[in-house]
């Protein structure tokens, strides 16, 4: 949680942070700002010290919504400094950031980077800075073990909140998605059919899904999912938008909205097969849906998530099928992780990798994903279900947005 920073801060080994880019789409500068309409900000943080705003006085009263300490980038003559630079603009930037460093009390030790901003800019300021400011040891971090990785892995019940509302925002436009599909007509090629009697096509879907997203006021920062056919079976396959929707082929529907402004996401799958499903298709989900429910009844407080990797792998192999637990990087059968971690970031810890530590683990207030599945693109199908789950703090696990499971989703307008 926030309250973690100062200590995670002193096990690093860090003086101060400093944060670039704006509020909003920019997880680290977000969480310490609230977000907002503060765009092109630095953050600077002295170990415990409160942080402090650097800002355009263009969005003063948004800068003030954070509650820190702000100080305008007008108290910097940033002419005087472009023309010490000899109009060099990363080297003023350089000098500048001198300046707020002082400002800050930072003048000597080491000082963790962040932020999400143009990697171009960011390295060609700090290069110039790190001559001019060579007591201080600027310092990168592994995304996936960062400090704002580690406090931001466990929630508060704020944050949860906001969690479970994005949820329910989620769920609501997939049961839209779900009713406009099964009430389409169909052709004698068990095509769906447009209201003006035009082939429906996946891009057709997907400008609705986009539609119905912004209008329950959140956004798709990071994109979705919904294929159909062959590309169901490539887990990342966003879907070809000329693909025609079909009644009996698998459709993957994966989508992680966020909050407007790049706030906290969430993130659900469900696999539909529309009028019926082949034998093949329908005994695949039932072996997705069977482990999935296991590791439902299965998860336990405070165990590694990788635990539950394992489990998947175990029962996957057992019905024959390929996992990462002995084929490297493989391309049909089980292929990817559990699950991850849910917050600002659409990925982040706790990670269920073979790989990790046993310190990602299912803690009081991380919230998951489980999202086992399937995939066979040669045989045209792919599957995979996926909930969001909170680790409450009394130990049990709850999902923060229910919704059917059901994977064939009958007609309204055709009778096989």
């Amino acid at each position: 949680m926030k309250s973690d920073i100062d200590g995670m801060m002193k096990a690093r080994n860090l003086d101060a942070i400093i944060v670039f880019g704006n509020a909003e789409h920019n997880p680290p500068m977000t969480y310490l700002t609230g977000g907002g309409h503060v765009s092109h900000a630095t953050l600077i943080k002295k170990r415990d010290e409160k942080a402090i705003l650097f800002f355009g006085d263009m969005e003063r009263d948004e800068a003030a919504k954070s509650g820190l300490r702000l100080i305008p980038y007008s108290k910097y003559d940033f002419d005087e400094l472009s023309k010490k630079a000899n109009r060099d603009g990363l080297l003023a930037g350089a000098y500048r950031c001198e300046l707020m460093l002082k400002d800050a009390g930072v003048n000597s030790g080491r000082v963790g980077v962040y932020g999400t901003y143009d990697l171009s800019a960011v390295f060609g300021m700090l290069s110039h800075l790190q001559k001019l400011f060579p007591q201080i040891e600027f310092v990168g971090e592994a995304r996936e073990d960062s400090i704002f990785m580690r406090i931001m892995e466990t929630k508060d019940e704020s944050e949860v909140a906001r969690i479970r509302k994005m949820g329910k925002i989620t769920t609501n436009v997939v049961a839209q998605v779900a009713e406009f599909l099964t009430s389409c007509n169909v052709n004698a090629d068990e095509v769906l059919l447009k209201e003006d009697g035009s082939l429906l096509t996946v891009g057709d879907v997907h400008s609705k899904i986009r539609l119905w997203v912004a209008e329950q006021g959140a956004e798709l920062p990071s994109g979705f999912i919904f294929a159909i056919g062959r590309d169901a079976g490539v887990p990342h396959s966003a879907g070809t938008p000329s693909d025609l929707m079909r009644l009996g082929q698998t459709i993957v529907f994966d989508i992680y909205p966020a909050e407007a402004g790049g706030g906290y996401y969430y993130d659900f799958t469900r696999t539909w097969s529309l009028g019926y499903a082949t034998p093949q298709a329908q005994e695949l989900y039932d072996q997705v849906r069977e482990i999935f429910e296991k590791l439902s009844e299965n998860f336990d407080l405070n165990a590694p998530f990788k635990n539950y990797q394992q489990m998947t792998c175990e029962y996957y192999e057992s019905k024959g099928h390929k996992t990462p637990l002995h084929t490297k990087s493989p391309v049909e059968g089980y292929v990817h992780g559990l699950g991850h971690g849910v917050g600002l970031n659409i990925h982040e810890r706790p990670f269920s990798s073979l790989l990790n530590g046993d310190d990602h683990r299912l803690a009081p207030g991380v919230v998951i994903t489980s999202e086992p599945g399937l995939y066979y693109p040669e045989k045209g199908m792919g599957f995979r279900i996926e909930d969001t789950l909170w680790v409450r703090p009394d130990g049990k696990m709850e999902t923060l947005a229910e919704y059917p499971y059901d994977f064939v989703l009958p007609m309204k307008n055709w009778k096989k």
